[in-house]
């Protein structure tokens, strides 16, 4: 029994086009996108964001998906091409830059971004469509969701999870259900969410990712681009509009084994982008990053290995409750539960804690980095203290989050420089 349904998922997987919307301007994470859009924002110690919904997709046997970018997608592009074109012919993963398909504008809402690559999606005849965020980190198979959508005979389905009522007020789009998980209501970022029935305290939050009949979102597409007023949005315009005259169901993500919350982060601010990376340092971390079962796939460099050096009192090269990429010389210096991207150059008498160092950054001599973002391609000068001292931090040009986070990136290095010179 167990093959002819995988045999039935793995049909309807062939019949999807995953567009992943990768606009995001991500303004929340500050200098860190200065020059990237979110979903190119680095993860993990040698993934980006993007990588994980990408993933999703192939794993879970979707092999076609466009890739809407506009906000400073140069580096994003530079990564799909490289390491994500090398598909066969029938599948592939391409990107739709912004390029003013239908009219004069970039992508308006997120119902937009689809709308204006209508043409590219109908030219591949797929029964289905998920749209998907490229903003966020999980593993989420696709395939259970499309049964599911499929047997609930649905127009379209939202794909939630649980979340604190306190968390998703504001924030999320807010879904409420009837007992065969039918969509009554759907409120977009509510100051007071409904709650789930019989969990007070949580309610059911929009993840951002939307299963539909292909004919349907084309229908529904074309009917809101002709609507006055509309900002051209999921959350804000089509599903409000369609949920009372369409069968629009909700898919809770679960762990099917345990029911419990699967991982999922929204590293959308430099707080929650440090927690999350910190999390992957601890010993066994709720994201597995080495479950061959479900690889995460991304474009590396070639590199040698890791090498550390220094054996005296004096001075060790060594990295406790630590990952550290491919690349990385740790030179006479102690790296604690940090996190260390590719090429990244530790110098000796250094000592870097609860810090993420992205790629081919560079810490002189004698610095102290503790609860540090360093940006990539930074030159920490010798002899420097970072995260120490919230006011020096602060004097020096550096930003500091709420919750003690320091940000240095390169520009803020190079002006500190020119001020002490």
């Amino acid at each position: 029994m167990h093959h002819s349904t995988d045999r039935h998922i793995s049909n309807l997987t062939k019949d999807t086009y995953a567009l992943v919307l990768a606009g995001g301007r991500g303004s929340r994470l500050y200098e860190l996108t200065d020059s990237r859009a979110k979903p190119a924002v680095y993860f993990g110690g040698k993934f980006r964001i993007i990588d994980f919904p990408l993933s999703n997709c192939i794993n879970s046997g979707i092999n076609r998906v466009g890739i809407a970018t506009q906000y400073k997608s140069h580096s994003l592009i530079r990564h799909i091409s490289r390491g994500w074109g090398s598909f066969k012919a029938k599948e592939f993963v391409e990107v739709l830059p912004a390029s003013q398909q239908n009219g004069e504008d970039w992508y308006v809402g997120t119902a937009d971004a689809v709308y204006q690559n209508m043409d590219i999606i109908q030219s591949h005849n797929p029964k289905y469509v998920l749209v998907l965020s490229g903003d966020h980190v999980y593993r989420m198979d696709y395939g259970t969701l499309i049964a599911e959508h499929v047997a609930n005979n649905a127009d379209m389905t939202v794909c939630c999870l649980e979340a604190a009522t306190e968390e998703a007020a504001g924030s999320f789009g807010v879904l409420t259900v009837n007992a065969k998980n039918k969509v009554m209501a759907f409120d977009e970022k509510p100051e007071q969410p409904n709650e789930v029935p019989g969990k007070p305290g949580t309610c059911l939050a929009s993840m951002g990712n939307y299963l539909f009949n292909a004919d349907f979102l084309f229908n529904q597409l074309l009917k809101d681009d002709g609507t006055e007023g509309s900002t051209h949005d999921f959350g804000h315009d089509i599903i409000p509009s369609i949920i009372k005259e369409n069968d629009v169901y909700a898919y809770a993500f679960k762990d099917p084994d345990s029911e419990n919350q699967p991982y999922w982060r929204d590293v959308g601010t430099l707080d929650s982008f440090w927690e999350a990376n910190m999390e992957l340092v601890s010993p066994e971390p709720q994201l597995d990053l080495y479950d061959k079962a479900w690889p995460i796939w991304t474009y590396q460099e070639q590199l040698p290995p890791a090498k550390f050096i220094f054996d005296n009192d004096e001075r060790r090269g060594m990295a406790l409750d630590s990952t550290v990429s491919g690349g990385c010389i740790i030179s006479g210096s102690t790296i604690r539960k940090s996190l260390l991207y590719s090429s990244v150059h530790v110098h000796s008498y250094s000592l870097i804690e609860e810090s993420v160092l992205l790629h081919e950054s560079d810490v002189g001599e004698n610095c102290k980095l503790k609860r540090v973002i360093l940006d990539s391609k930074c030159n920490v000068p010798a002899g420097l203290t970072i995260g120490h001292d919230k006011e020096q931090d602060i004097a020096n040009g550096f930003r500091v989050t709420d919750k003690g986070v320091t940000l240095v990136t390169r520009s803020m290095l190079k002006a500190l420089e020119k001020k002490s010179n």
